[in-house]
């Protein structure tokens, strides 16, 4: 026997059971198991809830059943720490279909402890649909243990226990490899088992993430996919679980019990055959994954830098997907995060030698890095280096944080040290400037550790901004202009200055400021597609309901429009890549034996889209001032910006009809800030108008009687608002 081997019995005798559920499934039907886990950690309860036909017909799945499962467990007044707060993760009635790619992601759902609201976040690897093929529609963790629990799903012999695990590492990149290694009976089994944790930097921030696992068999290690916005895995860890594991051998073509697998596969083949034939000259997927967009943002002045001060840099080229695709980027090896993803976009660098933390010295597999990584750790916070940016992902990823807040945070900081807002007494003598990695690459461990100013900048930004004008008295005016994070929750890593659309993309997001409802800045800034406040406002319904649907049954995003037909320039509207919609028709009818169309994929949306509106209006947000935004998202704050595109300014304000000849830079600053914050009121107005809520921002009671989610609670709700 091996010292791993060894190692791994004693930690799994060390185990403690505290309880144990068997159970008896026959198969997935239609997309569905019929049934929930429901597990409370202060009491052991575990037992079985039933999915009803009226829960499929409102809510679909995914996202849907973790609003549904979580309205139902929270008052108004829960916060996120609170045991009756719980996390709920499920997958979708099409998550698990292997003949179509991207079908493989979870969505988690909890109260957030940045935003104090609810929160979903999507993620890939295997966990959600073996989760379904062992029997369960959707895991619902509540309660609080008193020591580190995990949970163990056995969907072949049927049980669920929960079990104290004291030995394990808490670690992500160890976790992983332990459990998946304790639970698999031989390297083959590895690959069905998948883990959900989250590390000790989840434990010592507000911005944890929760890291699904999925092993990858050519690499012969398990890697990592992030559930990574609004604090996920610091939920997770104060509910002191150390990991769900679930294991499902038997994965088929047909594990999904659908009704019409040909329906599916026919329109698999189109699909994977565009991505054989296309991908190459379009995105670059299966080379670089997001990656490819670095390059992109840069020509086109809309990768952040320097706190999303500006839009480009001349180092931007030493962050290039090629640089990564050359030097680090393993090719040539299966990164689909599920079974049959043929784009294949799950980038990884192999025996990457750690420079700096407690893992120093050792080679280690890093997943990623995706844009927003590079983007964030890159160029937003001044570095030019892919080996910081590869050694913070790979951080932030095993301590369990988020790199986009982590990233977002960094830079508000590092402009913060810079403008004298704080300094080195503050900071505990980092010297925090703009380009300072070895400062920078300390951030990240301190954040991951809970020590130092890295505790702070854990908390997030709007807490950062309301401590550092209240105790070290700063401008909460200049603060909140430049702390971009709305509704609690940090900026993913494009600058909007010049797309009005995607100001809203990230302002009326029911989360916080993500891109994952709408992208829309090269529809709007770039081609010019949707010029008037009704053609963005029809973006801004359609575009976040299509999303949405994704969320809703177990989808990636990237298959519908990151590869797109040969055609589909042709088509009516391309940015809908219309082909891909009647694919999804397709396989939703092939799976689940419904006849919808196009159209009625919108209104599953639309019902789960207003109910989660609602939901934050029940958690005490969800009306017009929320979706308020930091002006720097808007436009310049200050002179220096202001100046580096002097050319572009003045002509738009003299396009306005401003008078501007003898104006002092701040004068015109001031002039444009009133035109663009007012365009931005506007656009809310025309928004709310399409989506058919009051000027407040809340659902109409018509609406929500026509979508069929006009609950009693839901009415009394909403009544107070109308």
């Amino acid at each position: 026997m091996s010292k791993i081997t060894q190692k791994l019995l004693e930690m799994k005798k060390a185990h403690k059971v505290l309880q144990k559920m068997e159970y008896r499934f026959d198969k997935v039907e239609k997309g569905y198991a019929n049934q929930t886990l429901y597990i409370n950690l202060s009491d052991n309860t575990i037992k079985s809830k039933p999915v009803t036909q009226k829960m499929k017909d409102i809510f679909t799945g995914g996202r849907g059943f973790g609003l549904w499962l979580l309205w139902n467990a929270v008052s108004g007044d829960t916060k996120w720490n609170d045991p009756e707060n719980e996390i709920v993760i499920s997958s979708g009635p099409i998550g698990g279909i292997t003949q179509y790619p991207g079908a493989g992601k979870s969505l988690v759902v909890t109260i957030s402890p940045t935003t104090g609201s609810v929160v979903d976040s999507n993620v890939g690897g295997y966990f959600g649909p073996l989760l379904k093929f062992a029997g369960w529609d959707a895991i619902e963790i509540q309660g609080k243990a008193e020591n580190d629990v995990i949970i163990y799903i056995d969907g072949n012999n049927g049980y669920v226990t929960i079990e104290e695990a004291p030995e394990e590492d808490v670690d992500s990149h160890l976790a992983a490899e332990q459990f998946t290694d304790m639970y698999a009976d031989n390297e083959e089994d590895k690959r069905n088992v998948a883990v959900v944790s989250a590390g000790q930097g989840a434990e010592n921030t507000l911005i944890g993430v929760l890291n699904f696992s999925f092993y990858d068999v050519k690499r012969q290690v398990a890697r990592l996919k992030q559930a990574g916005r609004g604090g996920t895995g610091s939920v997770f860890r104060d509910k002191k679980i150390k990991a769900l594991v679930v294991k499902y051998k038997g994965v088929k073509g047909d594990s999904n019990g659908p009704v019409d697998k040909q329906k599916i596969i026919k329109a698999g083949i189109k699909i994977h055959r565009e991505i054989h034939d296309l991908d190459k000259d379009q995105c670059r997927m299966r080379e670089v994954g997001t990656a490819h967009l670095t390059e992109i943002m840069n020509d086109y002045d809309l990768l952040p830098t320097m706190n999303y001060q500006y839009g480009s840099h001349p180092d931007a080229i030493k962050l290039h997907s090629d640089i990564f695709k050359q030097k680090y980027f393993t090719q040539n090896m299966a990164d689909g995060c599920w079974y049959g993803c043929s784009l294949a976009c799950a980038k990884g660098v192999d025996d990457f030698e750690l420079k700096t933390g407690p893992y120093k010295g050792q080679k280690v597999c890093v997943d990623g890095p995706e844009y927003e990584t590079v983007a964030g750790l890159g160029s937003n916070c001044g570095i030019f280096d892919p080996e910081f940016v590869i050694e913070g992902n790979f951080y932030c990823d095993t301590y369990g944080i988020d790199t986009i807040s982590t990233a977002t945070s960094i830079a508000f900081v590092m402009e913060c040290y810079e403008k004298g807002i704080i300094n080195k007494k503050i900071t505990g003598g980092l010297e925090l400037n703009f380009g300072n990695k070895e400062a920078a690459m300390e951030l990240i461990h301190q954040m991951g550790q809970g020590r130092g100013f890295g505790k702070t900048v854990g908390l997030g930004i709007r807490r950062m901004k309301k401590l550092f004008a209240e105790k070290y008295g700063q401008d909460p005016r200049l603060l909140n202009d430049i702390g971009m994070e709305a509704k609690g929750m940090e900026y993913s890593e494009y600058v909007t200055k010049e797309s009005l659309a995607m100001q809203g993309g990230y302002g009326l997001a029911l989360k916080g400021a993500q891109h994952d409802e709408a992208w829309l800045i090269f529809m709007d800034m770039v081609n010019k597609q949707i010029p008037t406040f009704e053609d963005k406002a029809e973006a801004l319904h359609y575009f976040p309901m299509f999303r949405t649907w994704f969320g809703l049954n177990g989808l990636c995003k990237l298959p519908w429009n990151d590869i797109e037909p040969a055609d589909n320039a042709q088509t009516d509207e391309p940015a809908k890549v219309p082909e891909h919609v009647q694919n999804y028709v397709d396989v939703f009818n092939g799976v689940t034996g419904r006849n919808v169309d196009k159209d009625d994929l919108i209104i599953q949306s639309e019902r789960v889209y207003n109910f989660q509106r609602i939901f934050n209006l029940k958690m005490g947000y969800g009306t017009r001032e929320h979706d308020a935004i930091p002006y720097r998202s808007v436009g310049p704050v200050t002179v220096t910006e202001y100046e580096s595109r002097a050319e572009r300014y003045d002509k738009q304000l003299k396009e306005l009809g401003y008078d501007i000849d003898g104006k002092s830079t701040k004068e015109k600053v001031k002039i444009l800030r009133e035109y663009r914050e007012d365009q931005y009121e506007k656009l809310c107005d025309a928004v709310y108008k399409r989506r058919g809520w009051t000027n407040n921002g809340v659902p109409k009671l018509e609406k929500v009687k026509e979508l069929g989610i006009d609950f009693p609670n839901v009415v009394e709700l909403i009544s107070r608002y109308q």
